[in-house]
């Protein structure tokens, strides 16, 4: 049953600092009734990292660790942020911020749950527009989505000079340009539009496409990918779509946004 999102860090599946030690000792402690792991970056390799720890799933890397899971990152040196690393796929180093498996979480959320972020660690989350912008504002960085269907076949494209402008600037999504990927291109149609959700409409349509569509987005009119669109719809255009994939009518098992440092 789809529940709806708690903020993503929510008692039940947030990670405290007083819990975790400064070594590079992974963690366990019980959350949700389940044991679960989780890495901590070292706070005392100012040579390589800096004072207060990595800055990104990078850093995370660049640190030793090779297992993908939850780490906590200081991305303004001082303030910890729990993000989760890929440390696998195409030499790793990449920041999670959307990933759909299973249907559980509900992404037809307003203005303030994506602002925010929202979801779960365990399942699908959305890690929040204000975060995305903070860890973008400055510097280089790549976008990658990968894509896998019901028949586990797995797909991807690559993206160059991405970044996220701030709440002003309507969380635009803003990129250089598509290159590398099997799976096409079905990002360019939206690049340099702003977010847009149930109750706030900022698309070109005459109609609001998140409402439409039952998700949030980067619409334009309305779109060519929608991957926080409703989990395993059957109605053409509803679902997780990447038109250049599998098309309007079909809807993914598994997606993953995430950037790096390039």
């Amino acid at each position: 049953m789809v529940s709806n999102p708690p903020p993503l860090f929510r008692l039940g599946f947030l990670f405290h600092e007083s819990i975790l030690n400064t070594s590079l000792e992974p963690v366990t402690f019980l959350c949700q009734y389940v044991n679960i792991t989780i890495f901590k970056g070292s706070k005392g390799d100012p040579a390589n990292i800096g004072e207060t720890g990595p800055k990104n799933c990078k850093d995370v890397l660049k640190q030793g660790f090779t297992i993908s899971g939850w780490y906590n990152i200081y991305p303004n040196g001082v303030q910890s942020l729990p993000v989760m690393c890929d440390l696998e796929t195409d030499g790793g180093g990449w920041i999670v911020f959307q990933r759909r498996r299973d249907g559980l979480v509900d992404f037809y959320q307003d203005w303030n749950s994506y602002k925010k972020g929202f979801g779960n660690q365990m399942s699908e989350f959305w890690l929040g527009n204000d975060n995305l912008y903070m860890l973008t504002a400055t510097g280089n960085f790549q976008l990658r989505v990968d894509l896998m269907d019901f028949e586990n076949k797995k797909t991807f494209a690559v993206y160059s000079d991405f970044r996220i402008a701030s709440e002003s600037d309507k969380y635009k999504l803003v990129f250089g340009s598509y290159i590398a990927g099997d799976a096409g291109d079905s990002l360019s149609y939206h690049k340099n539009r702003p977010f847009t959700t149930k109750d706030v409409d900022n698309d070109s349509s005459s109609s609001n496409c998140a409402v439409s569509w039952k998700a949030a987005w980067w619409y334009h009119e309305c779109h060519h990918s929608n991957l926080n669109g409703e989990y395993a719809s059957t109605v053409e255009s509803a679902g997780i779509n990447w038109k250049s994939g599998r098309g309007f009518k079909y809807s993914y098992k598994v997606t993953e946004m995430k950037f790096r440092p390039f």
